[in-house]
């Protein structure tokens, strides 16, 4: 699938997915098991696996944002009290509206009615 807007990268996507999540929650259960089925079932995913203390997400974390097809949002009890899970939403916000990205919210061990 081709994005459409405007960009500096590729318009063919590099990853199929984009997990965002606040790791303390859910890095070591719930998103590593997402990871790992998505990859059996063949589904080019990113995940980023290090932890940081940074207020910034780093470049090449929005280089992977913009290049996915779909960004699958894992969005648990921590994940607004984050930065770092905030500056991401808004980027995955920005490439739903620019490049048509699909954004896919999952919620864990949180009730969305609230």
């Amino acid at each position: 699938m081709a994005f459409s807007g405007d960009s500096s990268s590729s318009s063919i996507p590099r990853w199929d997915v984009f997990l965002s999540f606040r790791g303390k929650d859910t890095r070591k259960n719930f998103t590593a098991h997402l990871y790992a089925a998505l990859r059996r079932e063949g589904i080019h995913t990113f995940m980023d696996d290090k932890l940081r203390t940074g207020e910034e997400i780093s470049p090449a974390l929005v280089k992977a944002i913009e290049e996915s097809e779909i960004s699958i949002i894992v969005l648990s009890k921590n994940y607004t009290s984050s930065r770092w899970c905030l500056d991401e939403l808004m980027k995955i916000l920005e490439c739903r509206k620019t490049r048509r990205q699909k954004v896919l919210p999952l919620f864990y061990d949180v009730d969305p009615s609230c």
